[in-house]
């Protein structure tokens, strides 16, 4: 009964060591001088109130303390429990880590936040990719404590290249799709939150992970690809090396129509739009068309593709309304010309 007195205190003594932990780094001048305090308490607080109480308990439980096997039973559900708390507080610690970085980079907007992106999205990768190497060698650790696996340890290593051809054949897209991922996030190609058009769908980068791509489109529409698909398939990025946008407005009128006055007017409606970036725009005739028609283009540039597309709206209906109200006549029409029939060299008699 002392042994289990002793255990109970202990592991108590544990927990209010974690505790007295926390609230250190918790404390407001400690939380404002270290800017890894918040997420080690966010990340790591249930991880290592585990691991106290089962690093505790298998450092002072004896299988003797309970008789017959339930006592070996125990001993061996603390080591593995051991080795799965020391790994999920491993995994939040460099969850941790790496949450400082990326709280930083969520921030940085304006020209750098290009690169900001592109290091966001290998950070994601590479801890995904750590996390799963992690808890593969943790659950190998835990294999490993059992006597027969031990044994069959050597036959395993073995065979080990054999099984590794199977596997490989088994799980070809998987591991297309994994090296897929880690392609995209180091060749610069694919970001989080870039602007990309797929399969005629216009979104952005929702998530990326080292097996598919979410892509949040911009009717709240989830587009889910495999990753694999971005290596082998052309899409458009319109944030690849910036996030300006030039957006195109095309407008049908009749030849009478003053182009002079319109350009002007399209600029005044610019100059007074906040969504325009003060920088590209233009008014051309691109082509005639039958009909007696004349096509227009106007150009101008925005922020983003967002600010693109509403600009875009705007300046159409500013546009047709200003046609509608000052050149009416200048409006599309079709022309229908009406031949006079031919005199028959016949009199009607002699038909």
């Amino acid at each position: 009964m002392s042994r289990w007195i002793i255990l109970l205190t202990s592991v108590l003594a544990a927990v209010a060591c974690v505790e007295m932990v926390r609230r250190a780094l918790r404390w407001r001048l400690l939380g404002e001088k270290w800017v890894l305090a918040a997420p080690l308490v966010r990340r790591c607080t249930w991880p290592g109130f585990a691991l106290a109480v089962v690093a505790t308990a298998n450092t002072l439980y004896r299988p003797s303390m309970v008789e017959g096997s339930v006592g070996d039973a125990i001993d061996r559900f603390l080591n593995l429990a051991m080795i799965g708390c020391v790994t999920w507080l491993v995994i939040q610690a460099a969850y941790a880590v790496t949450d400082v970085v990326l709280d930083r980079l969520v921030t940085i907007q304006g020209e750098r936040n290009r690169r900001a992106r592109r290091i966001r999205t290998q950070i994601t990768l590479v801890r995904r990719v750590a996390t799963a190497v992690v808890v593969v060698l943790a659950l190998g650790a835990m294999l490993f404590t059992f006597p027969q696996v031990r044994a069959l340890g050597a036959g395993l290593l073995a065979s080990a290249g054999i099984a590794g051809v199977v596997v490989g054949v088994a799980a070809q897209s998987t591991l297309g799709n994994l090296l897929a991922g880690l392609q995209l996030a180091f060749s610069d190609a694919l970001r989080l939150d870039d602007v990309v058009v797929v399969e005629d769908e216009w979104g952005r980068i929702e998530e990326l992970t080292l097996t598919y791509v979410v892509l949040r489109l911009w009717d709240e529409r989830r587009l889910v690809l495999p990753v694999s698909y971005f290596t082998t398939n052309p899409f458009e990025n319109w944030t690849r090396h910036g996030s300006r946008v030039i957006g195109a407005v095309m407008l049908r009128v009749d030849w009478s129509i003053p182009v002079e006055e319109l350009r002007t007017e399209l600029y005044h409606a610019l100059r007074e739009h906040p969504l325009w970036d003060q920088k590209d725009w233009v008014l051309q005739v691109v082509d005639t068309l039958p009909g007696g028609l004349l096509e227009l283009r106007a150009l101008m540039s925005a922020a983003d593709s967002p600010s693109a597309w509403d600009l875009k709206c705007d300046m159409r209906e500013h546009m047709v309304n200003f046609i509608r109200e000052k050149y009416p006549e200048s409006l599309p029409r079709f022309r229908v010309v009406q031949e006079s029939e031919p005199l028959s060299r016949f009199g009607p008699s002699e038909r």
